[in-house]
């Protein structure tokens, strides 16, 4: 149990932090006032009495993770960072949606402002994030330390959330939140802020459902608090708040949620409980009023209550004395576990295990040139291979792992034991095959928290179609910077059977216009290896997809010889000629195979033809300017691409000459290797563009 008091001076901090978020947006002219008004006290509550956290080291491995999903609603986070002793000044709230160099952005973002664990804006994703948190916080925890009572381990800590009627609005929160009451995740407490405004006004216009009920029905724990007395009145029953709070921390076998009937902007006058506080300034007037009504002075903007600022910075020296605490419980743990130990550091410092290259070397000496595999195929003997001597690695599929290739050879599922079923009889609470049903959305959210509060490296595969579904937590993950892993398979018309629904055209043009994503498709069994090896080797930390095939491809002799170095480069010479080449053809994925063959058939008619595997044109971009031009060289002014899909990522390596191979319509009902045929994915048709090409060169 907390030992919650509420003095005189946590009042008047509340009352500050109110008008400090007034004055901000006031003073940028736009923003969400209300909100952050309304949800003082509740933040403040959980910063000074339950969120264990250490201002003076914001990445405190022992930490609570607290998301604001709402993050419209940032001035609620900024000030109780303010308020803690964070970095972050006052006038840093001043400076709230600022220019590029501002620290207090319009919305949250991780890396930005000290004591953020995510970006958050687009409403939902934090919710469901914060569902990717707590799991990564328990299979963390069983890689390190399975063995002891809860409560009692360095690696236990909790997961806090705020969110509002948007975020639970939004469908990828239903998903994560079904999968946590399936999981059980006590570690995850959301407080739900029942405000009933959005911007179009009173949410009962489209929001009726009883969401208690709701959560109820994925398996939550539920409570509920109203600051609307029975009269009438308003009370911001902190007490109340508090109380809900610790009886829920005694329920450890589910997740908890807590919904607080509040009044947005309460008490500024003309604007309490109205949507024109949702996302507009106050005024002058309504500001004054609300500055009135808590007992500051209208006519100052910024003011602060310095004995109440005092008192709230008090949270940072019991944030001190729970990082001593913590760090000797971590130093008792390190005596017990020395092996342990050595493995908390390499992950903690994202070094790559011993072994890593040789399982993925072993691996290449199985695949045999002349091979027919499918790349997803490759793809699963990869994630085994180095499965192994990466126990940190997991993963699974939306509901498509025996197609998408993710299972893990002998892993327990992630989940309770009384989940286990006749498909997953083994099942754990630390296992490491995750599965996430049909949630496409929800499982690129809670890979995102897995990345964002563990060091585990998580992974996530399903139908290349499919990731429209996930494309916002993807963009989300570009953002951040992270290094989620996206296993994309049946990446073409040459899926077949199940038709055009399921046959991808235009997403590689799509994933590749997305800043900070790369796309990597690889062209057969060793560039997968090498796709993989390239991806966990490298440094930098965006999201990769990996897109792979249905069908067979054959094992080519050049990839062989080439891909170690060729892969990491982005493109690479696979076939060239005898002094400059008369046209330059470039092709990924599946497609490569063709243009192989075109150039052997150009050959025959005397015509030169370099062949140039492009597996990521995002790490092709990445090499200096000599490596592009020697692969690509300008006055080379013949070319052709050749791909499964429109053609628009290739115009700028192109020229005014090239000529593409690709298909600019929807797919088509048929076999697959006939589907390719009928819309031109043939060497027949390669050859062709490249004589077109060398034609229009010369005129």
């Amino acid at each position: 149990m907390t030992d919650f008091t509420w003095s005189d001076l946590d009042e008047r901090a509340v009352k500050m932090a109110k008008v400090l978020s007034a004055d901000a947006v006031e003073k940028a002219g736009n923003g969400h006032p209300g909100s952050p008004i309304s949800l003082a006290p509740i933040a403040y509550t959980l910063y000074q009495h339950y969120i264990k956290h250490d201002p003076s080291d914001p990445h405190w491995a022992g930490r609570d993770r607290f998301i604001l999903s709402g993050g419209h609603a940032s001035l609620t986070q900024y000030v109780q960072l303010f308020f803690s002793g964070y970095d972050l000044t006052l006038d840093d709230l001043k400076y709230f949606r600022g220019g590029a160099d501002t620290r207090t952005p319009g919305h949250p973002e991780v890396g930005l402002t000290p004591g953020l664990e995510m970006t958050t804006g687009p409403l939902g994703q934090g919710l469901a994030s914060a569902v990717g948190f707590a799991y990564g916080q328990r299979f963390e925890r069983g890689l390190l330390d399975p063995d002891a009572p809860a409560g009692t381990s360095p690696f236990d800590h909790k997961v806090w959330v705020i969110c509002g009627e948007g975020d639970v609005e939004e469908g990828v929160s239903s998903e994560a939140s079904s999968l946590a009451g399936n999981q059980g995740l006590g570690n995850l407490t959301v407080i739900f802020d029942a405000n009933h405004i959005q911007i179009e006004g009173d949410t009962k216009l489209t929001f009726s459902e009883d969401i208690v009920k709701r959560y109820q029905a994925y398996g939550w724990y539920t409570d509920e608090v109203s600051f609307i007395q029975p009269d009438g009145s308003y009370k911001e029953d902190t007490a109340a708040l508090a109380a809900a709070l610790d009886k829920a921390e005694q329920v450890t076998d589910r997740p908890k949620f807590i919904k607080i009937d509040t009044l947005i902007a309460w008490p500024t006058p003309g604007k309490t409980n109205d949507e024109a506080a949702h996302g507009s300034k106050l005024g002058p007037e309504a500001l004054a009023g609300l500055k009135k009504a808590v007992g500051f002075d209208p006519e100052q903007s910024f003011q602060i209550d310095e004995e109440a600022l005092a008192h709230a910075r008090e949270v940072a020296e019991r944030g001190r004395k729970a990082h001593e605490e913590w760090d000797e419980q971590l130093a008792a743990w390190r005596k017990a576990n020395p092996e342990q130990s050595k493995l908390y550091d390499r992950i903690r410092e994202h070094k790559l295990p011993e072994g890593f290259d040789e399982a993925i070397d072993e691996l290449e000496k199985s695949f045999k040139v002349g091979d027919k595999n499918a790349t997803r195929k490759s793809s699963g003997q990869v994630l085994n291979a180095i499965a192994k001597v990466m126990p940190e690695l997991w993963g699974g599929s939306a509901d498509l792992a025996g197609s998408n290739k993710t299972n893990l050879d002998g892993a327990k599922s992630f989940g309770p034991a009384a989940d286990a079923t006749r498909t997953w009889p083994e099942t754990s609470e630390y296992g490491r095959q995750l599965h996430f049903g049909v949630r496409e959305f929800a499982m690129g959210a809670i890979t995102n928290g897995i990345l964002l509060g563990s060091d585990t490296r998580p992974y996530g595969g399903t139908f290349f179609q499919f990731s429209d579904y996930e494309r916002p937590a993807v963009r989300l993950a570009a953002l951040m910077r992270i290094p989620n892993l996206y296993v994309w398979t049946h990446d073409s018309v040459a899926l077949g059977e199940d038709g055009p629904t399921h046959q991808p055209i235009e997403h590689l043009a799509s994933f590749r216009a997305m800043p900070d994503m790369e796309v990597v498709r690889p062209a057969d069994e060793i560039e997968t290896a090498e796709a993989y090896r390239h991806f966990f080797e490298k440094k930098d930390t965006l999201p990769t997809a990996i897109i792979l095939t249905r069908q067979g491809v054959p094992t080519l002799p050049e990839i062989a010889e080439k891909a170690r170095d060729g892969v990491r480069r982005g493109a690479y010479i696979l076939v060239d000629t005898d002094g400059e080449p008369d046209v330059i053809l470039m092709a990924s994925g599946s497609e490569v195979q063709w243009a192989v063959e075109a150039a052997k058939t150009l050959a025959g008619k005397g015509i030169k033809a370099r062949v140039v595997s492009v597996p990521s044109m995002e790490w092709f971009e990445r090499q200096d300017e000599d490596y592009k031009a020697s692969v690509l060289p300008r006055n080379v002014k013949a070319r052709v691409s050749v791909e499964a899909g429109v053609a628009m990522p290739w115009y700028k390596y192109l020229g005014e000459y090239g000529r593409y191979v690709s298909i600019e319509r929807f797919g088509m009902q048929g076999d697959g290797a006939q589907n390719l045929i009928d819309l031109g994915i043939t060497a027949e048709h390669v050859v062709e563009a490249a004589e077109a090409s060398i034609a229009a060169a010369r005129d």
